[in-house]
């Protein structure tokens, strides 16, 4: 079992920076809290993450990988609600200024603070007198909501448009479903994932890789039919897994169990907590020091219907690494509300029924001669809208705005037989916080113990993302071993999913002992007896076996 200390935790950071694994950014510049560097190591083992993370959610087999822009403009936000909502709480110390979150000074307090609301929260700072984290003085000034995008503008001049630094990579999912849906030959359910930068201005970035101004996201948008009860294989997983479910503090049950008492309020959101869990056990999550926590009513988006986050425990305690929420319709109705463009799906009924129609079209008399070219796609839109819209109403259709006016709509009501309907489909959504997740996988991996009386790292990483492969060590680069070396660290490199390390500096312990320490899980030694049988010593970084094999049957 880990055992976290604040000392291992130095010790753990310590090694990070110095073999290039994660460091701080911009550090001869005097560094930027919540900026981060991931080195010449560290950036090969978030490359391999993220596509372990992509691989594992494509073999479902309906879902497809998009990339958007991380620039996004401000209409899409607006919509989406982050404009409005996507707040923390500030207050200011009066003697130095340092700015810290509200929530962050009582949390020792309140151990749900992020949930209370502006006064809450100005009432237990006022009765506490939380020290500033900064100067140590308890001064502080009034609570305000400050919202956390990054601004940007888009373009230049006095045209440019302004918009922000994505928060998320989720909304260019929702605002490409058609795209998307069209793919899959318009059937339900299917996915679309992306990865990719998310940026917020956190107020008080703390805790290293756990609070980041810029950070590397994964999401997965999954879109179901509400009306399809689909039914999921929860044979997958038998063991029981911890979960602290709303009203009923900590269980330990299986996710079948949970799903089928309701406990897990819809079966996608447990499926798919189950795949969330296999994916972090296979990239060195410890399962130990792993559980899921469902968040309570008070803390839950309006617009969710379930949402359980998994949390893993490190040297900063238990952390929220992975969001698996089930979001409704909320963000395809507000993106279609937005643009009056269509984001739904068509379900067939199986028998015709009769349908009361109550809606608009337009009055192609004065339609025709007001809208142009675009009078048919405006009549196909204004026919989308809902019986409650108010005119004069703006379209957005292609890149024009066109604003609909009482006289060019009339309202449409009668009844009708109909094969099917168009819906907004349902979301689940699991989104991973990438950085937290190797950062725990590091702190999961990372392992002290004696050797030869000296102190000795090592870094138990799966083979599966373990940044490199192997490394190749000539005993000394003299008579030939070290022109043999080099021979099979090339051919190694030239294959596919295989990066090799050539490592000549120093004695062949110290040499063993720095691939141990970034996780290598193989290294190569090319001797004297080398050049005359063509083998080489195979050594085993989890065991330290030692293997003779020849050098056309390494396992590479």
């Amino acid at each position: 079992m880990v055992e976290f200390s604040s000392e291992r935790l130095a010790r753990l950071t310590g090694m990070l920076k110095r073999r290039g694994v994660i460091l701080p950014a911009f550090e001869i510049h005097g560094g930027a809290a919540g900026l981060y560097d991931f080195g010449p190591v560290g950036g090969r083992l978030r490359n391999r993450v993220n596509q372990t993370w992509i691989n594992h959610w494509q073999s479902l087999g309906n879902v497809v990988e998009i990339s958007c822009p991380t620039v996004t403009p401000y209409p899409v936000l607006e919509a989406s609600g982050h404009v409005g909502e996507f707040s923390d709480f500030l207050t200011e110390c009066k003697k130095c200024g340092e700015a810290s979150r509200a929530d962050h000074l009582i949390e020792a307090i309140h151990p749900n603070a992020e949930s209370l609301s502006k006064d809450e929260l100005g009432a237990l700072i006022s009765e506490n007198n939380p020290p500033c984290p900064s100067c140590g003085e308890s001064e502080w000034g009034q609570i305000e909501a400050q919202n956390l995008m990054f601004n940007t503008k888009i373009g230049a001049g006095s045209s440019g448009r302004q918009g922000f630094l994505r928060p998320e990579t989720a909304q260019g999912m929702f605002t490409s479903f058609t795209s998307i849906y069209r793919h899959f030959r318009e059937r339900l359910p299917f996915g679309a994932l992306q990865t990719g930068k998310g940026y917020r201005n956190e107020i008080s970035p703390r805790q290293g890789m756990i609070r980041l101004r810029e950070f590397n996201m994964a999401e997965l948008e999954y879109f179901i039919d509400p009306e399809v009860n689909t039914v999921h294989d929860f044979s997958l997983w038998n063991q029981e897994v911890t979960l602290i479910a709303d009203k009923e503090g900590e269980i330990v049950m299986t996710l079948g169990d949970a799903v089928e008492k309701g406990i897990i309020r819809h079966p996608t959101v447990g499926y798919f907590m189950g795949w969330t869990m296999d994916f972090l056990l296979n990239v060195g999550i410890n399962p130990a020091h792993l559980r899921f926590r469902q968040h309570e009513s008070n803390e839950m988006a309006h617009y969710a219907q379930d949402c359980w986050d998994a949390e893993i425990r490190g040297s900063y305690g238990w952390v929220e690494c992975v969001g698996i929420a089930h979001r409704g319709c909320y963000d395809l109705t507000a993106h279609e509300e937005a643009t009056g463009q269509r984001l739904r799906a068509w379900r067939t009924f199986s028998e015709p029924k009769v349908v009361e129609i109550n809606g608009w079209t337009t009055d192609g008399a004065k339609a025709g001669p007001a809208f142009r070219a675009l009078a048919g796609q405006v009549k196909s839109a204004v026919e989308e809208l809902p019986p409650e819209t108010k005119f004069p109403f703006t379209l957005s259709i292609g890149e024009s705005a066109v604003e609909i006016l009482p006289e060019h709509v009339k309202r449409v009501q009668r009844s009708e037989n109909v094969n099917g309907e168009w819906f907004v489909p349902h979301v689940v959504e699991p989104a991973f916080g990438i950085d937290r997740i190797i950062w725990h996988l590091l702190d999961h991996s990372y392992s002290e113990v004696e050797k030869s009386g000296e102190d000795y790292t090592l870094l138990g990483l799966p083979e599966l993302i373990a940044p490199v492969d192997v490394t190749v060590l000539p005993l000394y680069e003299k008579d030939g071993m070290d022109e043999l070396a080099l021979i099979i660290h090339r051919e190694l490199c030239g294959k596919k999913n295989v990066f090799s390390v050539y490592d000549a500096s120093g004695s062949i312990g110290r040499r063993y002992a720095r691939a141990d320490e970034i996780g290598v899980p193989w290294c190569i030694t090319v001797d004297h007896d080398s050049l005359s049988d063509n083998s080489v010593t195979l050594r085993s970084r989890d065991t330290g076996e030692q293997t003779r094999v020849l050098i056309n049957a390494l396992p590479f």
